[in-house]
């Protein structure tokens, strides 16, 4: 979303603004190389303006990655409600088209960027602990749903099958940033674990 200086919005429609245009900046570039002042470039409006939003680089970040998970949140519930069961939510989600524009890569990509920086900020590895917990969390109640109901296989450990989803959105964004896994690797990596977990 890209706004022009002139244009005048309540504060929560900047912040909304400013977050989207970080996205979009952080996805195509990295946490490390972005500067504020893009973001400020891609939201339309001054570095002063987007400071009175946000106190540092960081702190949008985590604005943007809260969002992402939030859209992401979203569009599962939308394919529970929409789904005859968890099994059929579970696979179309899981074939839902991958672009830079997509929630689950923007998701993976900021999960990606933020392994290579948590290291050395305490504030930003606190704050992804929490957020992965929270997606692991909400992953594995979907999962324990579908063995309820008998559509997931009850043997598996839904916890770790949680974990092994997780793991494999990270896997499968560094695989597409250095070419190890092209598109059907991680079409028949996804295939795999459905058919293991019993959603195909």
């Amino acid at each position: 979303m890209t706004t022009t200086p002139s244009t005048r919005l309540p504060a929560a429609e900047r912040r909304l603004a400013i977050v989207n245009a970080a996205i979009d900046v952080f996805t195509t570039g990295s946490y490390r190389g972005t500067t504020t002042a893009e973001i400020a470039r891609a939201a339309g409006v001054s570095e002063p303006i987007l400071y009175r939003h946000f106190a540092s680089k960081r702190d949008i970040y985590l604005a943007a990655l809260d969002h992402v998970w939030s859209q992401a949140r979203a569009r599962w519930e939308e394919a529970l409600a929409d789904s005859p069961d968890i099994g059929s939510a579970f696979a179309s989600m899981t074939r839902t088209h991958v672009s830079i524009h997509e929630c689950k890569f923007q998701l993976a990509e900021l999960w990606v960027q933020a392994l290579s920086e948590a290291a050395e900020d305490p504030e930003l590895r606190r704050h992804l602990r929490r957020h992965m917990r929270e997606v692991h969390h909400f992953t594995a109640a979907v999962i324990r749903r579908g063995q309820e109901e008998g559509t997931l296989h009850a043997s598996r450990d839904a916890d770790a099958e949680a974990w092994t989803f997780l793991a494999g959105g990270v896997l499968g964004m560094v695989g597409r940033r250095i070419g190890l896994l092209n598109e059907q690797e991680v079409e028949a990596i996804r295939t795999a674990r459905l058919q293991w977990l019993g959603a195909e």
